[in-house]
């Protein structure tokens, strides 16, 4: 499968976005040091996550498809049999395994075995701020600028469709909205963006606002 073009772009957003990259890998590998700062679910929310006990180790992988007229974010949505998170949409990513020496090792096995890319095409650029979800995970997102390529399939047990996306679709200004519902009788706010039919929350756009972010800081 080869997820081109699916969607339009749509909004008066064009796909090439000004942002090559040379320059997504230069800012990413000049960024200031993070520290300890961290993102996650209670990013919006302060509080919600006081008391996690713990949290067990996940990547995921953030893939820029190099295209013609620019970069594109590749995405899948869940199937909707799954136990969490069922039909949202999420980057290729899973649980660090015993086996896997570092967050690298697993975003690209996990991605390999979502969607069948091949880690030989992906070329690491950089990291995010690590992201810790009220599930108890704290996730790694790994950018990786991918060279196009065909033959890409989803895992019909984990993935329902692939699907690109315009970066811009993230990186102008005014195409992100803070939306919120209520859970258990308490109020939560998230980060969200629609393209098309999809409607791109939680988790996954807080780490592609994380990515805006760092493509609009002054470099180091």
């Amino acid at each position: 499968m080869e997820p081109r073009r699916v969607l339009s772009a749509g909004n008066g957003l064009t796909a090439a976005n000004g942002i090559s990259p040379e320059a997504v890998s230069a800012r990413l590998r000049t960024r200031r040091p993070s520290g300890a700062r961290r993102r996650g679910d209670d990013d919006l929310n302060p509080g919600l996550l006081d008391g996690l006990a713990a949290t067990r180790d996940a990547a995921v992988l953030v893939p820029l498809i190099r295209r013609p007229d620019g970069l594109y974010v590749l995405l899948t949505r869940r199937t909707g049999h799954l136990a969490a998170h069922a039909g949202q949409i999420a980057f290729p990513g899973g649980r660090m395994e015993r086996e896997d020496p570092d967050s690298v090792t697993t975003a690209l096995r996990e991605a390999r075995e979502e969607v069948a890319l091949d880690p030989a095409g992906v070329a690491v650029a950089g990291f995010l701020d690590p992201y810790v979800t009220r599930s108890g995970y704290r996730v790694r997102p790994v950018v990786g600028l991918v060279t196009p390529m065909h033959g890409l399939r989803r895992d019909p047990g984990e993935v329902a469709e692939i699907f690109e996306v315009p970066l811009a679709v993230f990186t102008e200004p005014g195409t992100r909205r803070t939306m919120g519902h209520t859970e258990a009788g308490t109020h939560r706010r998230y980060h969200e963006f629609a393209y098309g039919p999809h409607r791109i929350w939680g988790a996954t756009a807080g780490m592609l606002v994380n990515l805006a972010e760092v493509l609009a800081e002054p470099a180091a």
